[in-house]
């Protein structure tokens, strides 16, 4: 599964992103300094497993783009990055994925990776009535975690935009976010706000899905 994700770092290098992929079965995984070591201690042992393995992701992630990084702490349930350093971490079935921008380009950040499918009810959880025409099973079709996964992705890339803090309410759930196609993207952004939206595109590995924000789509739909 690791070289499924570990197959599209060309394409996303292509935009300008770089890709680390973790998991949580490698050997020696330690903490890279203390305050990693102190984030991790109280956490049962699978989520301690999974949360060094993003924060090993985030790092490759990093590399990929040709920065280091050391120890990556949290802040709340947030990576806090060295200055000039950022990644978004996503993890599903002991897996951690990563993604990093180039240092000369600004894109927004945001990845999800769903390994597990979602049911068919699951739907309404994700998607309003308008949207449910993405729905189905030809080319043309989204399934529901190809949906759910791509929302979750925007919403990491949007809610870390310029004023994303002012604007934390304008999305209460992924229901608050429309989908639209793109080509063979989705455009993904907040109903209340119709000109911040991002452009995600999601691609199937194995049973599940990863997706990647991909940039900023320019004016509203």
């Amino acid at each position: 599964m690791c070289g499924q994700v570990a197959a599209l770092r060309p394409s996303l290098a292509a935009a300008g992103l770089g890709l680390g992929v973790a998991a949580v079965c490698e050997p020696e995984a330690e903490p890279a300094g203390p305050a990693e070591a102190a984030a991790a201690a109280p956490m049962p042992p699978r989520r301690r497993l999974e949360f060094l393995a993003g924060r090993r992701a985030a790092r490759r992630a990093l590399r990929a783009v040709g920065l280091e990084c050391g120890e990556i702490p949290r802040s709340g349930r947030l990576p806090v990055f060295p200055p000039g350093r950022a990644a978004s971490i996503s993890h599903s079935a002991g897996i951690a994925v990563a993604v990093a921008r180039a240092p000369d380009r600004d894109l927004p950040l945001g990845c999800d990776l769903e390994l597990r499918p979602l049911p068919r009810g699951a739907t309404r959880l994700v998607l309003r009535a308008d949207e449910e025409a993405l729905l189905g099973a030809g080319p043309a079709g989204w399934s529901v975690t190809e949906l759910f996964s791509a929302k979750e992705a925007a919403w990491k890339a949007l809610a870390g935009g310029p004023g994303a803090g002012r604007r934390a309410g304008a999305v209460g759930s992924l229901r608050d976010l429309r989908a639209g196609p793109d080509g063979d993207c989705l455009r993904v952004g907040p109903r209340a706000e119709p000109a911040r939206v991002v452009r995600v595109r999601v691609v199937r590995v194995g049973a599940g899905v990863f997706s990647c924000v991909v940039g900023r789509v320019d004016g509203p739909e």
